[in-house]
């Protein structure tokens, strides 16, 4: 198991920080298009002693989605994994939430001390705020809402009939990302990966060693599933994890710390570490602390220094565990 994070923003100040909490990996986003961007980010890490092992998010995907491209995103996502195998990042994790991304009905909900986190009430769903999404105009957005769970999966062929033999001969893995919340609708727009379902029929879909899976732990909690026993299913098709819990059901719950909410999160580590994941795995959406109110729900940093020291202290466990045994 690897500590991996984001950062936002990435500056240098992060970056110090996260390598003296020992974090030893910094998943970027899509740098964009320009040659030798990916590699200025990887050699930005290494400053740090960070390598980079994954490529998450703002992905150019969605006309994808809605099945319009003209062959430029497939282009672009083709290219952008040849840049990944040249600088040896081997995992590009995306989602398939068309027309949408996370999304939260509160962004100030009160966690333990006074802590901000985010919420979601599928009654307040008209007030959702749609996160690390980027509005797109009304043509594309009529085009979201007009889709059907049969063409969204017709969309998805598509892309991974053209993406999975790219992502094979490169030797890097697709790691699919749930919808959050995960419901099978939302604004008006029609999700396909919102239950342990819809991922086994990924699975069965696309039979690659490339095509794998984004273990978004709070979001499966969401969906209802015994985390543990949907670890051990799943088991080396898990490629990458994002690590929180959540309290309460897809239609209506609250984040919370990682030592705070429902989920045995010691359990869980020890059963990632037994079906043999040693992928990378980030925590993901953390509270907001005092004097960080202002900042961006879910992405803040003294959220995420306590995040790192507790999934260390898991990871240390279970590792003591394994070699004393």
């Amino acid at each position: 198991m690897r500590l991996a994070t984001v950062l936002t923003p990435v500056n240098e100040k992060n970056l110090q920080l996260a390598a003296q909490c020992g974090v030893e990996e910094l998943v970027v986003r899509y740098p964009g298009d320009q040659l030798g961007a990916l590699k200025r980010a990887v050699e930005q890490a290494a400053a740090y002693g960070l390598g980079v092992r994954v490529v998450e998010g703002y992905l150019p995907i969605e006309r994808l989605k809605i099945g319009q491209d003209d062959g430029r995103q497939l282009a672009a996502m083709q290219r952008l994994m040849e840049q990944m195998s040249d600088c040896q990042v081997p995992l590009l994790c995306y989602n398939f939430m068309a027309g949408t991304d996370w999304a939260r009905t509160e962004l100030a909900a009160t966690e333990r001390g006074g802590a901000r986190t985010t919420a979601f009430r599928l009654a307040d769903a008209e007030k959702a705020q749609l996160l690390g999404y980027q509005a797109s105009d009304p043509e594309h957005e009529a085009a979201a809402k007009a889709q059907t769970s049969a063409s969204l999966w017709q969309h998805l062929d598509r892309m991974m009939d053209s993406l999975l033999p790219v992502a094979e001969r490169l030797g890097i893995a697709m790691a699919m990302h749930p919808d959050d919340p995960p419901l099978p609708q939302l604004l008006g727009k029609p999700r396909i990966m919102h239950s342990v379902e819809s991922f086994q029929q990924l699975l069965q879909r696309y039979p690659s060693k490339s095509n794998r899976i984004c273990f978004c732990q709070g979001t499966f909690a969401a969906m209802g599933c015994d985390i543990l026993k949907t670890i051990r299913m799943f088991g080396d098709a898990i490629a990458y994890v994002h690590f929180r819990d959540v309290r309460g059901t897809a239609d209506a719950f609250i984040e919370t710390f990682h030592d705070n909410g429902p989920t045995d999160m010691a359990a869980a580590m020890q059963t990632l570490w037994e079906v043999g994941f040693r992928g990378a795995m980030r925590p993901d959406h953390v509270p907001q602390m005092v004097g960080e109110e202002d900042g961006e729900p879910g992405y803040t940093m003294l959220g995420r220094l306590f995040a790192w020291g507790y999934m260390r202290g898991l990871m240390h466990a279970v590792q003591s565990r394994s070699a004393s045994a």
